[in-house]
């Protein structure tokens, strides 16, 4: 049995990696999912909804953290960020934890949108980015429900630019068409287990 090789997925919005996430996953490689975990310790029971209650109780909606009144409480007090990270990374990293110490699988994806900007490349084996062309970018983004040229800047400003992810990745993929994605992450496959056997 070769041990486990842990790939770190990550890529801006709009860029694809949802859509990449979901390929690993089609072909049998679980995939441990940061943005869902999050998910799970916000709403009702999960581990973040008392430790965020205790120092912010107007983040908290019918028993879950909401995330537009915790995003109020950010607006109002740009400082309240690194004490709601305290509180969520440590979580999130046990969950992380707990999910490849249980799996047998000879690789792992963790599909971590932050990877370089919170510096949890240094825990994975190699990295993979999701790219595409800023207009391509730029058009999957806006057509989502919501979206607004001012939402899409806020969100990009908090995310490393794409040409220094780039820089920093192992591996890198453009996702211009479903086809050529598909064939890129069944070769990574191939390649990652038969380099690391």
């Amino acid at each position: 049995m070769m041990r486990k090789f842990l790939l770190g997925l990550t890529g801006s919005i709009g860029m694809g990696k949802s859509t990449t996430s979901a390929m690993f996953a089609a072909e049998g490689i679980p995939v441990w999912d940061a943005d869902a975990v999050v998910h799970k310790l916000y709403a009702k029971g999960g581990a973040a909804v008392a430790p965020i209650g205790a120092v912010h109780p107007e983040a908290i909606v019918d028993g879950a953290v909401s995330r537009p009144a915790l995003k109020a409480v950010i607006g109002a007090n740009p400082a309240a960020l690194a004490g709601i990270e305290a509180i969520i990374h440590p979580l999130v990293a046990a969950d992380r934890a707990a999910f490849i110490a249980t799996s047998d699988a000879d690789l792992i994806v963790l599909d971590i949108p932050l990877l370089f900007e919170n510096g949890t490349e240094q825990t994975v084996d190699a990295t993979l980015l999701v790219t595409a062309p800023a207009a391509l970018q730029r058009q999957r983004v806006l057509a989502r429900p919501g979206m607004t040229e001012a939402h899409l800047a806020l969100i990009l400003a908090r995310q490393m630019p794409d040409a220094d992810k780039r820089k920093r990745a192992t591996h890198i993929v453009e996702t211009l068409d479903i086809p050529s994605t598909q064939a890129y992450v069944r070769a990574l496959i191939t390649y990652i287990r038969g380099s690391h056997a």
